[in-house]
């Protein structure tokens, strides 16, 4: 299983050299504090941060009693928001809605969410409403086997919201505990694929009121802060509850992770550390920022 150590290793390379010659320093230094705030924004924290943690870095030599390093993990998990999913409601099913953007693994991820609700002694059911593609609802199929767990798939081109009232349906036939509906990969700035989610989210309250209670984004970690727009997007066009970062593995531009508080205000739910199906985790704020700065391994 991926560690958070190992899911941020590229990020850690690109940042961590700087970032330890600065916080090492016995006395403040002005050119060391220029070049930590270019390796924040080099792993792709957003400018304002970057100026406010070099500055709030600078203050705290005065007088500091705690190592630089533990300091500013600290400081970095305060900024990130979470909170826990707990999958077992006195309102069965839970109804949560995934979406993304094509290629950000998506699909995937709804299999894996299956995977936590299983483990939890839960009945979850995977709805499958990417019907532009044979191969995405093969592919839901496929990872629908492997959980083991229901699962729901419309014909290829069928209506994805008639899908989805179908899938909540079974669910509540079933008495699954969770229904996990994917959605197919759209491009945020298409106006009538968003429209599409709509639909999807009316025909499921359609059959029942209070869903989808949950309605979570896959980004893509690799693509640093342009995934920020995509997000915004979405967030207007069906109202998001919580983000899940996918591919962190292969990101060196983990910093933005910063961003979806500062600029969204969203909690990070799950974050995906590998490729195996265990290596989506519940989002750790502490482990994160640690592993970030390298803590956890021999300095």
């Amino acid at each position: 299983m991926v560690t958070w150590l190992g899911a941020l290793s590229r990020t850690r390379d690109a940042i961590a050299g700087a970032l330890r010659r600065v916080l090492r320093l016995e006395r403040p230094d002005p050119a060391a504090f220029e070049e930590l705030e270019e390796t924040l924004l080099r792993a792709d924290v957003a400018p304002r941060l970057a100026a406010e943690w070099t500055e709030q870095i600078r203050d705290a030599y005065r007088g500091l009693r705690v190592s630089p390093m533990e300091m500013l993990s600290e400081m970095l998990a305060r900024r990130l928001r979470t909170a826990e999913v707990h999958w077992a409601r006195e309102e069965r099913p839970l109804t949560v809605l995934v979406v993304g953007v094509n290629g950000c693994g998506k699909t995937t991820t709804c299999a894996k969410l299956a995977r936590l609700v299983r483990a939890e002694g839960l009945r979850p059911l995977l709805g499958a409403g990417d019907t532009f593609r044979a191969a995405g609802s093969e592919q839901l199929r496929i990872w629908a086997a492997r959980v083991p767990c229901d699962v729901v798939v419309g014909a290829t081109g069928a209506d994805a919201a008639a899908v989805a009232y179908d899938a909540l349906d079974a669910a509540i036939a079933r008495g699954a505990d969770v229904m996990v509906f994917d959605t197919a990969g759209r491009m945020h700035t298409r106006t009538p694929l968003m429209e599409e989610l709509r639909k999807v989210r009316r025909a499921l309250a359609k059959r029942l009121p209070r869903a989808p209670e949950e309605t979570w984004i896959v980004l893509d970690a690799a693509l640093g802060r342009n995934a920020l727009s995509q997000a915004r997007a979405f967030h207007e066009a069906v109202p998001l509850t919580g983000v899940i970062l996918s591919k962190l593995d292969g990101s060196s531009k983990a910093g933005f992770v910063y961003s979806i508080a500062d600029e969204l205000g969203l909690p990070i739910l799950f974050a995906g550390l590998g490729e195996g199906p265990e290596d989506l985790t519940p989002f750790d704020p502490h482990s994160f920022s640690r592993a970030l700065l390298g803590l956890d391994e021999t300095l």
